[in-house]
């Protein structure tokens, strides 16, 4: 929009087929952006006939400014706070510069004691991932354009690292941890890479196809985290009073459903494609959370408790 206002401030009469050709866009997008110039921005925009162009029917001194409310520009501070995590990352140059734009196209109308809020809004995690910070941004560029890559990658409890060769469907951070969605050329299906582990990432120079049928939300529809299917799993937990409170503040899943019990408690039932990521997690509860079902998660859990115990020292005397 803003080169077609540029456009027409120099007397050149365009039209949607010329702007069209030089922007590399379809006329009926310069449609849709003169209309909303015209409607919503209230810029004086009028079709002239004798010149087959659009032009101002009266002077226009400056492109209006972008106009924000006050909840809007608190949103965007929150979402500024938010991002302050990934402070020294690849990503961090790109969102300073955006928000910078941002901040100098606010209209001067807007005043706000952002000093106030500063001290009143942040953002903590207790343990930041370490990530080279290069293999994130060859990651993310080939995902973004679609260039395989070789990685040698280090599997969880090897010592020795491997070669896979990989398609980079999605880069994703999940719970604040990041993970790549990548189809494997050798075990032919796709495969979840922590790129902490990736030692090297290159481009072999291919470009592969994007398929259409790959949705994140679906590949982690019935997953806890980020673990692979392997299953279907009807998981019953029972939290004690003391910790019912904070199973209810939160959606730990989208297929959960709530059910209150006598003195407090509370149910929670979960329909899962894994076990491995919630065993952790009802672990992490320390003895709050009890297993009704399936038999084979009271097991599992019942065999972790029983190592924890075990390498436990008595206490002393």
């Amino acid at each position: 929009m803003l080169r077609i206002h540029a456009a027409i401030r120099e007397g050149k009469y365009p039209n949607c087929n010329t702007l069209g050709r030089e922007l590399e866009v379809s006329p009926r997008t310069i449609t849709r952006d003169i209309e909303f110039m015209r409607d919503r921005m209230l810029l004086p925009l009028e079709y002239n006939e004798r010149h087959f162009g659009y032009a101002y029917t009266e002077e226009v001194e400056s492109f209006p400014s972008l106009q924000i409310t006050e909840g809007e520009l608190f949103a965007l501070l929150v979402a500024e706070k938010a991002l302050q995590q990934y402070r020294g990352t690849p990503f961090e140059r790109r969102l300073v510069g955006a928000f910078k734009k941002l901040e100098q196209s606010l209209p001067d109308t807007i005043s706000l004691n952002l000093a106030e809020w500063e001290q009143s809004i942040s953002f903590r995690t207790s343990a930041e991932p370490l990530l080279d910070l290069a293999i994130i941004d060859t990651l993310a560029q080939a995902a973004a354009r679609r260039i395989r890559l070789r990685l040698t990658y280090r599997k969880p409890g090897s010592r020795e690292p491997e070669i896979r060769v990989v398609d980079p469907y999605h880069l994703a951070n999940v719970n604040g941890d990041w993970y790549l969605f990548a189809f494997d050329q050798l075990r032919k299906a796709i495969r979840t890479f922590v790129p902490a582990r990736i030692v090297k990432a290159e481009p072999t120079g291919e470009i592969f196809p994007r398929p259409r049928r790959f949705v994140l939300a679906d590949q982690l529809r019935d997953s806890f985290g980020v673990h692979s299917r392997q299953g279907d799993f009807n998981v019953v937990l029972r939290f004690d009073p003391e910790v019912a409170d904070y199973v209810r503040e939160k959606r730990w899943h989208p297929s959960q459903t709530l059910k209150e019990l006598p003195e407090g408690g509370v149910e929670l039932r979960l329909r899962l494609g894994s076990l491995v990521e919630v065993e952790r997690w009802v672990l992490g509860w320390g003895g709050k959370a009890q297993v009704v079902a399936p038999p084979e998660f009271c097991a599992r859990i019942h065999r972790a408790a029983e190592r924890l115990m075990a390498g436990i020292s008595p206490p002393s005397p």
